[in-house]
């Protein structure tokens, strides 16, 4: 018996990978995070399958699955929004896994931020303007940020931020980020990337609260800010130039 963690995407149901589809089709089990999970991945379960919503569970009451599939012998799916590596919970219940003895894999997904990207026609690493992405978020009630993680800290870097679980902050975001970037520095929001209900909020830190007072998002959203969001007047990349040679391209001596 294995319990199976699986990274779901961030939202449409076909952007689950292969491997994390084929391992939903062969567990007998699946425990699935249904505020977040988009409901048509369950229809990859097997028929009879038992299927356990997270979301009004605790952390006991999971563990309680886990333990009772391991004594029946039975495989565990365990579908989780977007990608295990961030912000996945994923680390307590592995804690908790291996003081059973159970054995677990990680299948990864479609990351939240990199369906955000796609959505908004736009990559996040730009020649010369922008090479850093810096992943985070700001204090809430599941945890708080540790000290030395600040946006502030951060931003006096010039990455482009990807800020996540604080669209409630973006007050305390234009505050802190705007000495740094510049009032006219762009950004995006993405609500509810990939989904059929996804919006995009485009603005700058100047005028991004009026905008989303305008059209209101709650919860599920991404907020961008960097000038590589915008950057139109960039040198192109290296990579390929008629000029640079690396070991695949084979044009010695031109």
């Amino acid at each position: 018996m294995t319990v199976h963690f699986i990274g779901a995407g961030p939202g449409a149901a076909d952007l689950i990978t292969v491997r994390g589809r084929d391992l939903l089709a062969k567990c007998p089990v699946c425990l699935h995070a249904g505020s977040i999970v988009a409901p048509e991945l369950l229809d990859y379960c097997p028929q009879g399958a038992r299927i356990v919503d997270t979301a009004p569970l605790s952390l006991d009451e999971i563990e309680a699955e886990y333990v009772a599939a391991h004594e029946a012998g039975k495989d565990v799916a365990r579908l989780h929004s977007g990608d295990l590596s961030v912000w996945s919970a994923v680390a307590e219940q592995i804690r908790r896994l291996e003081r059973h003895g159970i054995p677990y894999t990680l299948t990864p997904g479609v990351p939240s931020f990199a369906a955000a990207a796609a959505a908004l026609g736009r990559e996040l690493t730009i020649p010369e303007v922008a090479q850093s992405l810096v992943l985070t978020r700001v204090s809430g009630r599941a945890s708080k940020m540790p000290d030395g993680e600040t946006l502030a800290g951060f931003g006096a870097t010039g990455a482009t931020l990807a800020i996540h679980l604080a669209i409630h902050a973006i007050s305390e975001i234009v505050d802190e980020l705007t000495p740094l970037y510049g009032a006219d520095c762009p950004v995006a929001v993405v609500f509810r990337a990939s989904w059929p209900d996804q919006r995009l909020i485009r603005g700058t830190l100047a005028g991004i609260e009026a905008a989303l007072a305008a059209d209101p998002v709650e919860r599920t959203a991404i907020i961008f800010v960097g000038r590589g969001l915008a950057a139109e007047e960039f040198r192109e990349s290296s990579l390929y130039d008629p000029s640079y040679q690396r070991r695949f391209r084979g044009r010695e001596g031109r």
